[in-house]
């Protein structure tokens, strides 16, 4: 008995079959016997028997997914299926079965070599079983129908099928089911999806040009395409997954342990996902892809090679459909065959093909933000490091107040973003001495001088841009700040307090170090532009694809970046895997926990569509507080990640670098300090009014007097006192306490 019936499916494009169907399954079933995927197996019981493999029908899958393909491109496209379902099969019974994490891997580090890069490469060593022999086969077909831009991207996306297995493996052998957005991230790396709309592009014959393969709108597009798939295919294998394999790894499964339903509830929000992910696809096809092409000056050529690629997509998300219903490796008993509108729609008629579906796409009507007022309890927020006070802090306040007036960013000549009271209260100064309690003058001066430009910069985007939505001005606006970097001096003139504190930053920082920052200064604008496009476009980002901008947005590079001249850590180390793995952990434990804590601010005041409780909400459907709860069990992993390569990794850099012992010691001295800045934001966010948003005035209920008003809304983290009571280093935990009882800067504290 199939444990959940099957939802009504969004499909709005119907699918379409190659007449070369007959072909492609007599070629793929004579490549498969000849690689050794069907018959005997010599290393045990074959994975498939001939009856088997003919229901699965891959042959019919490719006829779907790709109707237009050439005969000969069909073959080649489906030999490519037949291995890749081989593959999962056969990692499910030699390695998942079984728990076998060492020869997974070892298996695993083999198959790259079967994919040389280019010409004339050290050969392949002799293929040992089915997988090694396909492979080696079908890369060997594949490559010269494309070019070397292309052969790396399809390269990378397989290496992420393969090797992101030893993942779910993980997942298996811990008994760990993900959240839905870890689960998002993991499935778009393990799960073929993003392999599949590589090869659309074969089966097409529209490769998309190398320089917009890697922007946002590609990247969303095949993001979108993949969730699509991938929450397609685990609600149809979710009986066969979960039943028969054991398997963690499936969205319906997600969403049952996540959210406490049942099976068929589960499919249901599953399946309700599934369709904002096509939508989503849709809506950056119609909205952001014109953009793209004026914006990079794509010839006519290049830009139907885009269109056909996406086409492409479309075709393989309704063919998927179909063979879905049909393939008798999936639970589809009772389902009808066709397409089927979703439940309260009628199905699509009139307008169909692409560039026709905004006039059925409801996520472009839907208000994308919160309800007003609404609010969430706060998840606890805890950090097993100290928070630390640097003994400075009180020169620094006043070191701090002299640079902002200097600046004109408080009491200025013209009205800013903020007042002396405002000022007064966020206790920027305390900021730094919190985040960096060991930092000695000139050091500490300069690092809050540019926190506070970087604070002050954030304000000053949103007033003067976001709330106008002026991305034409902003756009000007941030190439001309350049100009106060350059080198030599372009000659501006600054014209007001960013500007002028950022020609003033630049001038006291050291020539040596300017490189280094500049990477993290402008990765922190292009962040706050792109933030401000979301809102031009009424859009609210995808988790995943905002989890990767937050990094940008929270200034995390332009942090580090301080905190590295700070320890004057050699630049090279900082660029090895394990660091930047650090690095990226740091990011988003900081940027999505400011999301929770700035959360009001951001809605409220400043009409934010970008927050992570907010793209959550919007992805998912749920409900305010599941959407809380879902960031700080992503936080939760990000600090428990974090300790893991923090305590483990940073020796292998080291090693790789042949550093020596005093450069060991600043390596050592840069992680120390990246927890330490973690425990001081933590600190300085939940004790001080910079996220606290000016409390609304009572309302009046019908009929009462003003004394008779109703409570207002309590603030999610509302601010406390000033910092009171001893100072100096190690005396801060006397006398800070967090401002909610859930919240904790420290171990005990």
């Amino acid at each position: 008995m199939q444990p959940f019936q099957l939802p009504r499916f969004y499909v709005p494009h119907p699918a379409r079959l190659n007449p070369r169907l007959d072909q492609a399954r007599e070629h793929s079933k004579k490549w498969s016997y000849d690689t050794g995927i069907l018959g005997d197996d010599p290393s045990g019981s074959p994975i498939w028997d001939e009856d088997a493999y003919d229901a699965h029908d891959y042959a019919l899958l490719t006829a779907y997914a790709h109707p237009e393909a050439p005969g000969p491109v069909l073959d080649l496209v489906t030999d490519w299926y037949v291995w890749l379902f081989y593959f999962d099969d056969h990692f499910l019974e030699r390695f998942k079965r079984p728990r076998d994490l060492a020869g997974a891997a070892e298996y695993l580090a083999r198959l790259p070599a079967f994919m040389p890069m280019k010409a004339g490469a050290a050969p392949a060593p002799e293929p040992t079983g089915p997988v090694e022999r396909g492979l080696a086969d079908l890369w060997g077909r594949t490559v010269p129908l494309m070019s070397q831009e292309w052969r790396e991207r399809f390269a990378e996306s397989t290496h992420n099928v393969l090797q992101e297995s030893l993942r779910e493996l993980t997942n298996i052998t811990d008994e760990r089911v993900p959240n839905p957005i870890d689960y998002i991230e993991m499935r778009r790396k393990v799960g073929g999806a993003p392999w599949s709309a590589d090869l659309a592009e074969v089966a097409a014959g529209a490769e998309v040009p190398a320089d917009v393969a890697g922007t946002r709108p590609l990247r969303v597009l095949k993001d979108a395409f993949a969730d699509s798939v991938h929450l397609r295919n685990d609600i149809f294998s979710y009986q066969r997954e979960i039943e028969s394999e054991g398997e963690v790894n499936n969205g319906v499964l997600v969403m049952q342990r996540f959210f406490g339903t049942g099976p068929q509830r589960a499919a249901e929000l599953t399946n309700d996902l599934l369709t904002s992910r096509m939508q989503q696809f849709e809506n950056t096809v119609v909205t952001e892809l014109p953009l793209l092409f004026e914006e990079r000056g794509l010839s006519p050529a290049a830009r139907l090679d885009v269109l056909r690629y996406a086409r492409a997509l479309q075709d393989w998300q309704s063919g998927a459909h179909e063979w879905h219903l049909r393939s008798s490796r999936y639970m589809n008993e009772g389902a009808a065959t066709g397409s089927l509108a979703p439940e309260g729609l009628p199905k699509v008629s009139g307008l169909l093909g692409l560039g026709t579906s905004a006039v059925r796409i409801r996520s472009l009507t839907r208000p994308p933000g919160p309800a007003p007022g609404e609010t969430f309890r706060l998840p606890e927020l805890t950090l097993p490091y100290p928070a630390l006070l640097n003994p400075r802090v009180s020169a620094l306040r006043t070191h701090a107040g002299a640079w902002a007036r200097e600046m004109g960013m408080v009491d200025g000549d013209a009205p800013g973003p903020w007042t002396a009271d405002a000022f007064d209260a966020a206790d920027y100064a305390m900021f730094t001495a919190l985040t960096h309690p060991d930092a000695a003058c000139p050091e500490l001066e300069l690092i809050n001088d540019w926190n506070l430009w970087r604070f002050y910069f954030d304000d000053f985007f949103v007033e003067r841009f976001k709330h106008p939505r002026d991305l034409l001005g902003a756009k000007t606006y941030l190439a001309r700040l350049r100009d106060f970097t350059a080198e030599p001096s372009a000659g501006a003139v600054p014209s007001d307090p960013v500007e002028r504190g950022l020609a003033d930053l630049w001038a006291r920082m050291p020539a040596e170090e300017r490189a280094h920052l500049a990477d993290g200064l402008w990765e922190f604008t292009d962040g706050a532009l792109w933030e401000l496009a979301g809102l031009v476009q009424n859009r609210v980002p995808d988790p995943v694809d905002y989890i990767e901008m937050r990094r940008k947005t929270s200034a995390a590079a332009l942090s580090t970046g301080l905190v590295r001249y700070a320890l004057g850590v050699p630049a090279e180390v900082l660029a090895s895997g394990p660091v930047r793995a650090l690095r990226d952990t740091f990011a988003d434990s900081v940027g999505l926990r400011n999301d929770l804590l700035s959360y009001r601010k951001e809605t409220e005041v400043e009409g934010e569509h970008a927050n992570g409780v907010v793209a959550v909400q919007r992805f998912l459907g749920s409900d305010l507080q599941h959407a809380a709860d879902i960031v700080g069990d992503l936080i939760d992993s990000r600090v428990r990640r974090f300790a893991r390569i923090a305590d483990s990794e940073p020796p292998v850099p080291a090693a790789g670098h042949d550093l020596d012992a005093a450069a060991r010691e600043g390596l050592a001295r840069y992680v120390e300090a990246l927890r330490r800045w973690m425990a001081g934001d933590l600190r300085w966010s939940t004790t001080t009014a910079r996220y606290t948003p000016p409390a609304p005035p009572p309302a009046v209920q019908p009929g009462a007097s003003a004394t008779e008003s109703a409570e207002a809304p309590r603030a999610l983290v509302p601010a406390t006192r000033p910092l009171t009571g001893p100072t100096g280093l190690g005396t801060s935990s006397a006398r800070v306490r967090p401002a909610h009882p859930a919240i904790s800067g420290g171990s005990g504290s």
